[in-house]
């Protein structure tokens, strides 16, 4: 036991000192503090007054109907222009204007504009405006067909649609979207950490090799033992740096869980979420990355130079990003056939069945039985690890295939 904590803490402590892994921490921890302040933030560079928009009116009739509609628009300033429209034009060039609409009156007696500005890139202002002419343009329109107002409103009032579950167990509208936000940020972790840290293991373990000093560690230390201590290193060092990266997310949530409320706070689902979501999220979180290290290692053990391993891992790699983006499909569709039968696939059911438990009410055994495949999965992953990883340290040349299992195996045997 103690060897196993040994590697564990050297792998840890040397990865944790590797300038690589402080600069992505910080960096991180950064993007988090700016995102968390990204609104004070744009207050201080935008502008805060009021976009200006001169209005040319050649009809003199839908200015003034046009102004009555953007009373209640807090970002746009009308201003009614009387000069010509070359002069109107300049005004905007030389920044007094932000944008210069120009009214006019078809045949129909119905209104028609024209939209200039110095640039169409920023269309906010041009959508606000094409809006209220449109309602404009409704209102005349309906006016000239003695049509009231309050028939208008009534026609484009939205209808009530209500969404009722029979079901009685089944999630409600506010507990999906609730459960939408967690399964999202979950899937993006466990995504990002697989990704990343399988990708550090493999290179790990190729690098010793590279150096020759496996031969010295495996004939000291049996394979599995020194397989797992690599893994226990590397997923301390992932979840020190998630918990890192958590604990400045909801320092900054806590200071700004006023602005928050009803906003990105309520969409991540964090205010009124069940434990035992959260308790689902750890496990298969733990189960999944245990997983993939654990064929990563694998798969690490059978190169002997660093520029290889990710070539070598490429098949991992293709699982991980399958399994995401069945999940993504699944957030749309989480009772379909396909997404369930997928929950039970040990290497995507990590994500895929961490869907289903935050969007459906899914029943206990499923939830028991997609476990233990998994648990089964890695205890046969680690069996074959250990043995493909015991014949992977001491092969030694150029590789590339996953043909180079059979050898290693060939070498456990030959022992």
């Amino acid at each position: 036991m103690s060897k196993f904590r040994i590697i564990a803490s050297h792998t840890f402590l040397n990865k944790a000192k590797s300038k690589t892994f402080i600069i992505t921490t910080i960096l991180t921890l950064a993007m988090i503090l700016i995102v968390g302040n990204i609104q004070s933030i744009i207050d201080v560079f935008a502008d805060n007054g009021k976009n200006k928009v001169a209005v040319i009116d050649e009809s003199q009739a839908f200015y003034p109907l046009l102004e009555k509609s953007m009373a209640g628009n807090e970002d746009i300033q009308l201003s009614k222009y009387e000069a010509s429209m070359g002069e109107a034009k300049e005004a905007v060039a030389d920044g007094k204007y932000k944008a210069l609409l120009e009214l006019k009156m078809n045949d129909e007696k119905l209104p028609e504009a024209t939209f200039y500005a110095k640039n169409i890139a920023s269309s906010s202002i041009q959508e606000d405006l094409e809006k209220q002419v449109q309602d404009v343009k409704t209102a005349i329109a309906t006016q000239q067909a003695g049509i009231d107002q309050e028939t208008v409103q009534k026609i484009y009032q939205p209808a009530v649609f209500q969404k009722v579950a029979l079901d009685k167990s089944a999630k409600t509208e506010e507990e999906l979207n609730q459960a939408r936000g967690i399964v999202y940020v979950m899937l993006f972790i466990l995504y990002m950490a697989v990704m990343i840290y399988g990708q550090i293991i493999a290179t790990d373990v190729a690098t010793e090799k590279s150096s020759r000093v496996m031969e010295i560690i495996i004939s000291s230390v049996s394979p599995i033992t020194h397989m797992f201590a690599k893994i226990t290193g590397i997923a301390l060092l992932g979840l020190s740096q998630i918990v890192l990266i958590a604990a400045m997310g909801y320092a900054m949530i806590s200071l700004k869980k006023d602005e928050l409320v009803g906003g990105v706070f309520e969409f991540f689902g964090i205010q009124n979420a069940s434990p035992k979501i959260f308790v689902y999220a750890i496990v298969f979180f733990l189960l999944g990355f245990l997983l993939y290290a654990t064929l990563a290692a694998m798969l690490g053990s059978l190169v002997s130079r660093v520029e290889e391993a990710g070539q070598m891992v490429m098949p991992m790699t293709l699982l991980v990003v399958a399994a995401f983006m069945i999940s993504m499909f699944g957030i749309g569709m989480p009772d379909s056939g396909f997404v369930t039968i997928c929950s039970f696939i040990p290497f995507f059911s990590p994500m895929v069945m961490f869907l289903r438990i935050g969007m459906l009410d899914v029943a206990f055994w499923q939830v028991g039985l997609s476990l233990i495949i998994l648990i089964a999965t890695i205890a046969l992953m680690a069996w074959i690890g250990a043995r493909v990883y015991r014949g992977g340290v001491l092969m030694y040349g150029r590789s590339s295939s996953l043909k180079d299992i059979r050898k290693a195996f060939q070498l456990t045997k030959n022992e």
